[in-house]
């Protein structure tokens, strides 16, 4: 039995989902999850075999919960399961980690075998990607600025998005004043920014702490 992890904000997605599955013989929703953090505490309580993921939480990026579920565990499998047309986030989202990419339109059958294929430790995309794949005309989905970030850079990016000065960051992970004042100066400069400010901004609107 595949025993599957649901990220989904929405109650009836993940309503219909569980009584869909519920019909199968091979697969079980065990754990919901309804926001980025939730579906994080999730992954070590459950031990899910597949994380179904939206990508549109209310607190955390879709992708930014890939990336520290891969961190957490980096052997399970992530099914993204979105709204958002494959053109504009499948790339990423297999960049990032995931197993595969489906659309919420999908029809159940897709669902099915897309859950099975990746469960199996394979990568599904459905035939229309894999078509605009082999074409070469889907877009390249790029890296966003902040995925270059090192996990150290990450780390101090949020502490002082949460307004924790530099002395305190240094005791907190154990460096100097000097070098987290380095790290600082890396990450504006990854993300193309010049102060404080603009990163809390950029931190928000990209849903990178929660």
């Amino acid at each position: 039995m595949t025993e599957v992890l649901i990220a989904d904000d929405h109650a009836v997605v993940r309503s219909g989902l569980r009584q869909f599955l519920a019909s199968t013989d091979d697969l079980k929703i065990v754990a919901e999850a309804c926001t980025g953090k939730e579906a994080l505490d999730k992954i070590e309580a459950s031990r899910c075999d597949v994380l179904l993921l939206d990508i549109n939480l209310p607190d955390l990026n879709g992708l930014e919960v890939l990336k520290r579920a891969k961190y957490a565990r980096p052997d399970l499998p992530v099914l993204v399961f979105s709204m958002f047309s494959e053109d504009e986030f499948a790339m990423h989202a297999l960049n990032a980690g995931a197993s595969g990419y489906l659309n919420k339109d999908s029809p159940p059958a897709q669902i099915l075998l897309a859950l099975r294929t990746v469960a199996s430790g394979a990568r599904y995309v459905s035939p229309a990607l894999a078509d605009k794949l082999l074409s070469g005309t889907l877009p390249t989905g790029k890296s966003l600025p902040h995925q270059s970030l090192s996990e150290r850079e990450r780390e101090v990016m949020l502490a002082l998005t949460r307004g924790i000065a530099l002395t305190k960051i240094a005791d907190q992970l154990n460096l100097s004043v000097k070098t987290v004042s380095t790290y600082r100066t890396r990450v504006l400069e990854k993300l193309k920014l010049n102060s404080n400010a603009k990163l809390i901004r950029y931190v928000l609107e990209h849903k990178l702490d929660g």
